[in-house]
Formats: structure tokens, sequence, C-alpha cells
């Protein structure tokens, strides 16, 4: 078993309102070279919860941390012209990934919470995960 330390939240940087699922993110990451979705969970527009990356398998999705933490992305994260990097999430994907990292933060104690910009220059996700979610690891 994987020692979880980072569970890291992500945005798929698509246009608002465009209903992408990990089956699509798949296919992107695997025309990229990967050898499957690099993310854990995908969160999609309704809010389901989609598995990808069995979390028992290490991730593609943060360079320097996919040994210790699990990927989560939610669909989303530009505006719909696709030029401003923006929080889009919507009201069922808000609900359904503070449920899952309720899940995560009692599953794997001592895991904190960050977005993928704590440990990258990209404005992904786009909303400060690390500042949001930082009662969950009290």
């Amino acid at each position: 078993m994987r020692e979880i330390k980072q569970i890291i939240i992500h945005c798929a940087d698509t246009p608002e309102g465009r209903n992408d699922t990990a089956a699509d993110i798949r296919r992107w990451h695997k025309a990229r070279g990967l050898n499957d979705i690099g993310y854990h969970y995908v969160i999609d527009l309704d809010g389901t919860i989609e598995p990808g990356r069995d979390v028992s398998v290490v991730g593609a999705h943060c360079n320097g941390k996919n040994t210790t933490s699990i990927g989560i992305c939610y669909i989303g994260g530009k505006t719909a012209d696709m030029k401003t990097a923006k929080d889009t999430r919507t009201e069922e994907q808000k609900a359904a990934l503070l449920s899952l990292l309720k899940y995560l933060v009692r599953k794997y104690p001592g895991a904190k919470i960050y977005g993928h910009r704590d440990f990258s220059e990209k404005p992904c996700p786009c909303f400060d995960a690390k500042t949001e979610y930082a009662e969950l690891c009290e």
C-alpha cells in the first residue's frame, strides 16, 4: 500500500459547461503517451465521482509528488471561450469534492489537501484548495 501524504486537486482545463468525462481524459492522456489516465478520481459536472487510476497505482498528475499523492480532477477550469482560468465548479461538483475529500482524509490520516498550483506555476485548480479545505486536515 502506498503512503499517501498529499491529496492534490486539479481542474481539467476544459471550457465551462462542457461535459467531459474520465473516459475523455483517459483518451487525452493516452494520446500524450501515458499508459492510463493520470488522476485517481474525476468529478463530472453533475457531481458524479468517476474512478480513474486505482489508488494503489502511482498517478501521473503532479511532478515530484505522484508517489505519495492521490490526484482528483474536476471537469472545467476555463471560461467558455477558453481564454481565462476560472473556478467553474458546479454546486454538484463542490458537494461531491467535499464528500470525497472527507472520505480520503479519514482513509489516509495525516494527508494534506493541496491544489496542483501549490506545486506548479499553473493556475490549477482555479481556486485556493489548500485554504478552502484546510479545516478537513486539522
